[in-house]
């Protein structure tokens, strides 16, 4: 079965997002900072990942329902 961030992935691969030029510092806030401006969602969470990549979850607001949860995995 496929992860949630791999299926987040394609989806976002799908809506058109572009993975950030993250800087070699190891820091995932400008990946971060890119998955907001690209979504316009709310961070809840960033982290590093001990492959490289950095893990940012979004909330993205629905029209008048709930907020969308999107998990992305973007190369560090």
């Amino acid at each position: 079965m496929a992860s949630r961030v791999t299926i987040a992935v394609l989806a976002a691969g799908v809506a058109g997002f572009s993975p950030p030029a993250v800087s070699a510092s190891g820091d995932c806030s400008a990946a971060a900072a890119h998955v907001v401006a690209e979504t316009g969602g709310e961070l809840l969470s960033v982290r590093p990942t001990s492959d490289g990549n950095c893990v940012v979850t979004v909330l993205i607001p629905g029209n008048g329902g709930r907020p969308k949860k999107l998990t992305v995995k973007v190369p560090m």
